[in-house]
């Protein structure tokens, strides 16, 4: 095993605010994993030209949580098809207010059930859409894994994610997508020295990548921020630009 870089997820993995808003997408089976779909608007896409497709791995909220809805909603509104698998199978964390749940054995339930799900929904994803279309992935911490494991694989065309969490230096060294990394200025889960090591690995095995990081905000800042606070609402949504931005560079069949 080579050195953990991002760790476990935390207490401010497990606390956020809750935004509003209606989300458009809906919930559909994919390899028999419940999952959010949301698609681009009529006349947002070019005819003929490959589809482009994002799939989006959760942080411990899951992908129904509507915060995840709106931001694969924003996704798809610049013309991507948005695919959430939800890992939790309709448990996810922010659902148990028990006095004694237990955290921990959550977590250990949900990373095997997650590991077993997703190469059967990958592949079905790739069969739905095709070997043609364009795929990229994003994760957020507990989806930081899957993201960068995709990425490894030269399937897809670009990767991102924010706050990751189950990070080793693997994950940075066999890079074969150009990687966006979205960071927190304060981030137990992945702090300043494992950030600054990741980008002395990019570095030195040549990857294509780009480092953003947002003063002033914490851990879940791109999908839990309190939207009344200028700052954290204007790091939320750059993030996303940023992400959106990035898929697009890269989701340019030549």
């Amino acid at each position: 095993m080579s050195a953990v870089l991002a760790g476990a997820p935390g207490d401010h993995c497990f606390t956020g605010v809750q935004h509003t808003g209606t989300p458009v997408g809906k919930i559909i089976e994919v390899a028999g994993v419940p999952t959010y779909l949301s698609e681009p608007p009529a006349g947002s896409t070019i005819q003929g030209a490959p589809k482009k497709v994002i799939l989006y791995f959760a942080d411990v909220y899951g992908p129904l949580f509507v915060n995840s809805e709106l931001l694969q909603d924003y996704f798809a509104s610049h013309g991507y098809y948005v695919l959430g698998i939800d890992y939790f199978l309709g448990d996810p964390v922010h659902i148990h207010t028990e006095a004694e749940f237990d955290r921990q054995a959550w977590m250990n339930k949900s990373r095997k059930q997650a590991a077993e799900l997703l190469p059967k929904w990958i592949d079905a994803v790739w069969e739905t859409y095709g070997p043609d279309s364009l795929y990229s992935a994003v994760g957020y911490c507990f989806g930081g894994p899957p993201t960068l494991e995709l990425a490894i694989t030269g399937k897809i065309v670009a990767a991102a994610f924010a706050h990751p969490a189950f990070l080793n230096e693997d994950h940075f060294t066999q890079l074969k997508a150009p990687l966006l990394l979205s960071c927190a200025e304060t981030d137990f889960t992945f702090p300043v020295a494992s950030r600054r090591r990741a980008e002395d690995l990019l570095v030195s095995s040549k990857a294509q990548y780009h480092i953003q990081v947002f003063a002033g905000v914490a851990h879940g800042f791109a999908l839990r921020c309190n939207l009344d606070v200028e700052n954290e609402r204007w790091a939320k949504e750059e993030s996303a630009r940023s992400i959106i931005g990035w898929f697009n560079r890269f989701s340019i069949k030549s």
